[in-house]
């Protein structure tokens, strides 16, 4: 037996097709007891970095400071891990379909990343039932 362990997932994602894979490779099998945000970095190689941020208690709509606060933090990342790089977010939750607070954190996200020009990837959304694409002209006030 091999002492060595495996190599991380470090696939290239150079379009959304790219990243539901990833997401699949990394959520797969479905099945969720809690809410949360997963933050994934993505270099300017476009190869994702190892490690994931996972946000727990996620099941309200965010306030406007805690969305801040998120962009805030991948900018600071960005800046100092990936220069040149971007965000890719997931949203985990028991159940299925697409709820408004679903939308709500997917556009919120993104909106606020924008603010501070740090690059996203289309949110997506992993339920007990499917993974899929949020993408912002979809998510409609």
């Amino acid at each position: 037996m091999d002492p060595t362990p495996p190599p991380p997932h470090r696939p290239v994602i150079r379009s959304q097709a790219d990243l539901e894979r990833a997401w699949r490779h990394l959520v797969e099998p479905l099945g969720f007891s809690a809410h949360s945000t997963w933050m994934m970095l993505i270099d300017a190689e476009d190869h994702p970095l190892p490690q994931l941020t996972q946000v727990e208690d996620c099941d309200r709509v965010p306030e406007p400071e805690v969305l801040t606060g998120f962009a805030e933090l991948a900018a600071h990342l960005l800046d100092d891990v990936a220069p040149g790089g971007r965000w890719a977010f997931l949203r985990s939750r028991p159940g299925a379909g697409v709820t408004d607070v679903d939308r709500a954190w997917a556009r919120g996200l993104v909106e606020a990343c924008r603010e501070l020009g740090v690059p996203t990837e289309v949110v997506h959304l992993a339920t007990d039932v499917d993974l899929l694409p949020l993408p912002l002209d979809s998510l409609a006030a």
